[in-house]
């Protein structure tokens, strides 16, 4: 896949260190609403520092939107043994709801040359698991987290192997 897509107002481009500070500030304003549904602000994506996400970006594969150019959206993937491991998608909060989430997993999923992708939410995030849901994604494993909560792992078959 091209490194740019546009469609619908929204330009996808691969991921970079350069963009750790855009990236940074709407994973924190989109995990906010993650931290309230779940009463703790100690999640990842939150305390995450800009120099953390700086490395990260060195090495992981990902996408972000951008809107009229403003970065709205980011997603970011690692193969591992034919596994597309997808994580910390965040999409700033007003642009919810707008498909630049679905736009971001299928251009993602569109790049990896892996056979099967997983990705993984909480139990309570209900809009997530939807989302995932209608793009294929099917629930595969429940983890326990020993507070009345489940991370919940779903997988999708990408394509067929050989």
């Amino acid at each position: 896949m091209k490194a740019t897509v546009e469609g619908d107002g929204v330009r996808l481009s691969r991921i970079s260190p350069d963009d750790a500070g855009e990236v940074l500030t709407v994973q924190r304003a989109a995990f906010v609403s993650e931290a309230l549904i779940y009463g703790s602000p100690d999640m990842a994506p939150l305390t995450q520092t800009l120099d953390e996400l700086r490395a990260e970006l060195v090495t992981a594969d990902g996408w972000v939107a951008r809107v009229d150019g403003r970065l709205v959206g980011a997603i970011r993937a690692r193969e591992s043994e034919g596994l597309l491991l997808i994580g910390r998608i965040a999409i700033a909060p007003d642009m919810q709801g707008e498909g630049i989430g679905r736009m971001l997993l299928e251009a993602t999923e569109q790049s990896s040359s892996a056979t099967e992708a997983e990705l993984f939410t909480g139990s309570l995030s209900e809009a997530n698991v939807r989302l995932y849901e209608s793009c294929g994604y099917r629930l595969t494993e429940r983890v326990d987290q020993g507070d009345g909560t489940e991370q919940l792992f779903l997988r999708k078959r990408l394509r067929e192997t050989g």
